[in-house]
């Protein structure tokens, strides 16, 4: 059965024109891959900022609390005690360096293809940008025997096996986590229609996204990812322990998310924050990359049916808090975000923010770091 996201991936195509370069073989930094002024946005914090990004164990007592605080605060927090075993963190990790260190030649056979949504290849947020990102990745969505193949000929069930129990955990970690954040507004699954009869979130669509960021001989005048916020309800990353990923925190800068043994990422995507009213922010996010580190992530994205219709929560409405977006699907939102890409919730806003509920700063981009 074809993945609902991938319907919703097809039907807004995002065009790469860019040529994917074996980054492992460059010696000196391209100009095609050369950023210049990467602080003009926003200024820059790293490990020196005295907060840090909130750290939830999911076994607390205070759990809903943690969660609400750090939803509304930050837009991304780290989980323990999250049920997703280590050896399987360590397979899965395995699994994606196995796959980057395949000959450019034999990645190449699985190519994402123009107009494709699964297969290899540089980020779907690469035709905003003029300069190419210090990256490749790997989308599976459904099944990922038909790439395996392309990948590994001779066997390729390792791979699949891995991946297929990999995206069965985190869907059970995705839904959890989903309860706990209704649960910090006051909400249960009662209160989102599309949850379905038994609460579960059975039509939700996911797909899995891998992330290489070789060594760089200028990390400097680089960019990993580009900053952007992933149009989902939440993703689940998996990062090794090379840091790289940073968050923009409000009067902070930009903020490193350090690697934990054994800990989560997850971030708030822009259908949450409608969802919420505009109470727990999209988090802006980008990577940076290493002069002598190499650095891998996993993340699990996570939505809704692409035909399921998302507003801000009734029970989140009242006279003084009026709904600040209008209701859209998850198909439209990737399209209003192919369109109008860093100003995708502004264009669907209909009021101003008011008495706390308020939309973040325009944001950035359709994928995760």
């Amino acid at each position: 059965m074809p993945s609902r996201i991938s319907d919703c991936l097809r039907a807004n195509p995002v065009y790469i024109h860019h040529k994917q370069l074996d980054l492992n073989l460059v010696k000196g930094l391209p100009d095609s891959h050369a950023w210049t002024n990467l602080q003009d946005d926003y200024p820059s914090v790293y490990l020196c900022t005295v907060e840090t990004v909130p750290v939830v164990d999911l076994d607390d007592k205070k759990v809903l609390d943690l969660v609400g605080h750090a939803c509304k605060t930050w837009g991304v927090f780290q989980v323990r005690n999250h049920g997703i075993s280590k050896i399987l963190l360590d397979e899965i990790e395995s699994t994606g360096k196995r796959l980057f260190s395949l000959p450019m030649h034999q990645k190449l056979k699985a190519s994402r293809s123009p107009d494709g949504i699964s297969g290899y290849g540089l980020a779907r947020i690469s035709s905003f940008f003029p300069k190419i990102m210090w990256s490749e990745g790997f989308t599976i969505i459904g099944s990922p025997v038909e790439h395996a193949h392309q990948l590994w000929p001779q066997d390729c069930t390792k791979f699949c096996d891995v991946i297929q129990e990999y995206e069965k955990e985190m869907k059970k970690l995705a839904r959890k986590l989903i309860l706990l954040i209704l649960g910090s507004l006051g909400l249960t699954e009662e209160d989102v229609k599309w949850a379905g009869p038994e609460g579960a979130f059975e039509g939700g669509s996911a797909a899995l996204q891998f992330n290489s960021y070789p060594v760089c001989p200028e990390p400097d005048r680089a960019m990993g990812l580009a900053a952007h916020t992933d149009s989902t309800i939440l993703t689940i990353l998996h990062q090794n322990n090379t840091s790289g990923l940073q968050v923009l925190r409000d009067g902070n800068g930009w903020v490193t998310v350090p690697p934990l043994p054994g800990a989560l990422v997850v971030n708030i995507g822009d259908l949450l924050h409608i969802l919420s009213n505009g109470l727990y922010p999209s988090v802006l996010h980008r990577v940076i990359v290493n002069r002598t580190q190499y650095r891998l992530s996993i993340a699990y994205l996570y939505g809704p049916q692409s035909t399921v219709k998302v507003s801000p929560l009734h029970k989140l409405i009242d006279q003084g808090h009026p709904p600040l977006y209008g209701t859209v699907t998850w198909s439209e939102y990737l399209g209003t975000k192919a369109k109008y890409f860093d100003k995708a919730l502004s264009s669907i806003r209909i009021y101003a923010p008011l008495n706390g509920f308020g939309d973040t700063d325009d944001h950035k981009g359709v994928t995760a770091g």
